[in-house]
């Protein structure tokens, strides 16, 4: 290439460098438009703020009415979002102040930092955020931060939380063309114009806004997220006892039930889900049971609680009461087997008494003994209802004497009452007399105190013999040997004495030898 030899004159040179300098002037110089663009930005998002922090006062006004009316169930999350607005506010503030700082150095003392007039500095937000003396952008990280995680930890959906991560971001941020990536204040705060600062920290102001308003409409939603939700309401009726006898109380709770039929909860009893939630089972033995178990519901959020219940019910005998009111008699001086019961009342709750005698029990059973004849017993029935004891019944029973016994010769496993032939030897072997009543409903024996009996000689004249008590003596035995086959002899005048002690005297017996 030919070299050019032409020499610049002392003013030409001058001119071109004063060029040089212009260029670089105008490459470090910022728009006139970019700074508008920015200023109305920053107007935007102040408006923008102003509409959010409405909406998040209407979000905790509606919390706040909710805990007016519902104060145990809303009390909880409006102390949590009460925290959430004072912290919050909190961040909105300290960032005000930094914005305020900002202009201050742009403008000088009185600035307003919602018009600064210095818009195209570039040196007042390094100065004031990334002096190493103060260190204000490194504060501010460190605040937003802690704000962040605080939020998070108030958003349970993680769709959510993962928008106010990014939108609460300071994660080191690195330059085209650079190799280095800066810190978050360092990228926020270096080398801009103080419009452009100023309208990013009016950006995360809004960020903060934004999770504010996501904490405060998680809090409003858990308020009621463990509710069951139902469409079908229905009245019932739960008595505590459907069998109520006069003179008690009777107990019932009215109640409003709500059920959801899309969704019905799950039933366990003894730790078995029981189907369509109805209890149903047989019953093999009598007395009083309990049982126990829970509801399970699943709530709208999918998580699962679980409501215990108890209770208890009495298996009663089938049973019904026949009498006849011509039969309404006890037999004195023996035990006389009484059967009581109260329907729906538990037989450790019943009680009673009897009067001429006494009435004693033997597990679910009675025994009345009378005393005396003639004079009528009366049983009293008391019951234990809802814990007041209840006369439930009186009976007045008859008092009678027993019934005359039988007398009979016990001839080895026969009882010999007779008016049939017997075996001599039998009759020999036999020890005396005695007497019961053994008619399959009353087995009671009588002492015998004595009787007489009587033969007969050829000549047909009778000849008696007395004894003083139950046995034969030597002298009937004696007459017993002399008999033949065919004869026969009678005891009479037979004298026993019953439990009622009251003395009889019995039919005769006629005895044929064979």
């Amino acid at each position: 290439m030919a070299q050019s030899n032409t020499r610049l004159s002392p003013r030409q040179k001058m001119i071109n460098l004063m060029y040089i300098v212009l260029t670089a002037m105008l490459a470090l110089n910022v728009s006139s438009d970019v700074l508008d663009g920015f200023s109305q930005v920053e107007d935007g998002l102040s408006r923008t703020n102003l509409n959010v922090h409405q909406r998040n006062n209407a979000v905790y006004a509606d919390l706040e009415k909710f805990t007016s009316l519902h104060p145990d169930k809303g009390r909880q999350w409006l102390s949590k979002a009460t925290e959430v607005r004072r912290e919050s506010q909190r961040i909105y503030e300290l960032i005000d102040s930094m914005k305020g700082l900002i202009a201050v150095e742009a403008d000088g003392d009185g600035a307003d930092m919602t018009n600064v007039q210095n818009r195209e500095d570039l040196e007042a937000a390094a100065v004031v955020m990334l002096n190493p003396g103060r260190r204000l952008g490194e504060h501010l990280r460190s605040e937003i931060d802690s704000y962040r995680a605080y939020i998070e930890e108030m958003v349970p959906d993680s769709a959510k939380r993962a928008s106010i991560n990014a939108a609460l971001s300071t994660a080191p941020f690195r330059r085209p063309g650079t190799a280095m990536p800066q810190s978050w204040e360092e990228a926020k705060f270096d080398n801009q114009p103080v419009v452009a600062a100023l309208t990013l920290l009016t950006k995360l102001q809004n960020d903060v806004r934004f999770a504010e308003g996501e904490a405060l409409n998680m809090l409003l939603s858990q308020v009621d997220a463990g509710d069951m939700r139902v469409n079908s309401l229905s009245a019932f009726v739960i008595p505590q006892s459907r069998m109520v006898m006069r003179g008690s109380r009777y107990s019932a709770d009215i109640v409003l039930a709500a059920v959801d039929t899309t969704s019905r909860p799950k039933v366990f009893v003894g730790g078995k889900e029981i189907a369509g939630g109805k209890y149903e089972f047989g019953t093999g033995s009598t007395g009083s049971f309990d049982y126990s178990g829970y509801i399970e519901v699943t709530n709208r959020d999918g998580s699962v609680t679980k409501h215990p219940f108890s209770s208890n019910y009495l298996v009663m005998e089938p049973s019904a009461t026949v009498s006849a009111s011509m039969m309404n008699v006890l037999y004195a001086g023996i035990n006389n087997p009484i059967s009581i019961s109260v329907p729906g009342v538990p037989m450790s709750a019943v009680s009673a008494s009897m009067t001429n005698g006494s009435l004693t029990r033997n597990g679910d059973h009675w025994v009345a003994r009378p005393a005396a004849v003639g004079t009528d017993a009366v049983i009293t029935v008391t019951a234990n209802i809802d814990g007041r004891q209840q006369t439930v019944n009186t009976t007045k029973f008859r008092v009678r004497k027993l019934p005359d016994p039988v007398a009979f010769i016990t001839m080895g496993n026969d009882r010999y009452k007779g008016g049939k032939p017997v075996a001599k030897a039998a009759l020999m072997n036999a020890k005396g007399l005695e007497a019961a009543i053994d008619d399959d409903m009353l087995n009671i024996d009588f002492t015998v105190l004595g009787f007489e009996t009587v033969f007969f000689d050829s000549m047909g004249n009778a000849i008696p013999e007395v004894s003083a008590g139950a046995s034969f003596s030597s002298r009937q035995k004696d007459s017993f040997r002399r008999l033949s086959r065919g004869k026969r002899f009678y005891i009479s005048r037979i004298r026993a004495k019953g439990p009622d002690g009251i003395e009889r005297v019995l039919n005769p017996v006629e005895v044929i030898v064979n």
